[in-house]
């Protein structure tokens, strides 16, 4: 799953050129055998253009990196979308869980934009299914799991009790006592991940025992949604996907009704904003404690030369905001504030959008 750690460190980097290549892909045959002739003509609108505007001499190490980012696409694990990013020293590509639009940007920046939106629109989760022999960590973004496969997952229990045998006179206070240091464990490199991504709901799967093992010792209980019960050692990311779905539908409902009744509160108190324009310039002075979006609410808008914030009718151009809500959520998060993306609809006496104020 993408953090917003990753997001940052591709925001940050400034070469020209910067090139980026996003698109939609499948992740089921037979429509994901479109996916590498997508790519490939892709890479050769982006070639030519760039062809136009450098030298050869320039373009060589650029051209290079993107033909090994290339090769390095395993199309059998594809997800909805794909963003491909190189410049002069670096080259990293992403299976997005969101379909973006096909597109080639050239410039002095990476378009980090569609990755935004897509993390924002969709609710991100994880996914820890606790096991002795092998405790295991899935990204969840919408309907979509990815299994994290690193240096921390999956996480297997050592020494007794687990890859050697226990003493002979062993009783069963000293195995629950190991097993509960071993999810202490498994929670304290969890936390590490938590950190980057804002502190997502989780789910925990596995058997009853163990799960109330890992609640007793844990430091994420306030993101605890309701568990799985089983042994899901084995279970494939099609066999999970449904389960895990579920519970994951009734987090965001619950989400929902407690945003929605932070805002009635904060309406009894005039503490609210819900026009965009001065959600906009509440959120850039920094009062922004919750932000409120229905999930399809989308808007163009320019700052004027005398810095003024105005509503246009179609996105395009260099000086138009594509969308202005996008702008506001990343502003709200940059200065400490929450976002909730609420059921279309739910906002229809706010004008699709709601700022609860600090003060």
């Amino acid at each position: 799953m993408i953090t917003r750690q990753d997001l940052k460190q591709l925001q940050s980097l400034s070469n020209v050129p910067a090139l980026s290549i996003l698109l939609p892909t499948h992740q089921t045959s037979p429509d994901n055998k479109q996916d590498p002739i997508r790519v490939k003509n892709l890479v050769d609108e982006a070639t030519k253009r760039l062809t136009t505007e450098f030298t050869s001499r320039e373009l060589e190490p650029l051209l290079k990196r993107l033909e090994t980012l290339v090769s390095e696409i395993d199309y059998r694990y594809t997800l909805k979308g794909l963003a491909l990013y190189v410049s002069h020293d670096f080259a990293k590509l992403y299976y997005l869980p969101f379909p973006v639009p096909a597109r080639v940007v050239i410039d002095q920046t990476f378009a980090t934009r569609d990755l935004v939106y897509g993390m924002h629109r969709a609710l991100r989760y994880w996914v820890l299914l606790l096991s002795q022999a092998s405790t295991r960590l899935l990204a969840g973004t919408g309907e979509t799991l990815e299994e994290v496969d690193d240096e921390n997952f999956p996480m297997q229990m050592t020494g007794p009790g687990a890859t050697a045998p226990l003493p002979y006179d062993t009783d069963s206070s000293y195995r629950d006592d190991r097993h509960r240091r071993f999810f202490q464990q498994v929670d304290s490199v969890l936390t590490l991940y938590q950190n980057q991504n804002e502190s997502l709901p989780l789910v925990v799967g596995g058997v009853e025992r163990q799960v109330s093992f890992f609640q007793e010792v844990s430091q994420n209980t306030q993101a605890i949604a309701p568990s799985l019960s089983g042994n899901f050692d084995k279970a494939t990311i099609h066999e999970l996907t449904p389960q895990v779905w579920s519970i994951v539908q009734s987090v965001r409902e619950a989400q929902q009704a407690d945003a929605l009744q932070a805002l009635d509160n904060a309406m009894s108190t005039q503490s609210v904003v819900s026009t965009i324009g001065e959600t906009w310039r509440l959120a850039h002075e920094g009062r922004g404690k919750l932000l409120l979006v229905e999930k399809n609410y989308h808007v163009p808008a320019i700052l004027t030369e005398d810095g003024r914030f105005e509503l246009v009718d179609q996105p395009g151009g260099t000086e138009v905001m594509d969308d202005a809500v996008d702008e506001i959520i990343e502003v709200v998060l940059a200065k400490g504030g929450n976002i909730a993306i609420v059921d279309d609809e739910a906002l229809s006496i706010h004008q699709r959008i709601a700022l609860v104020l600090r003060y």
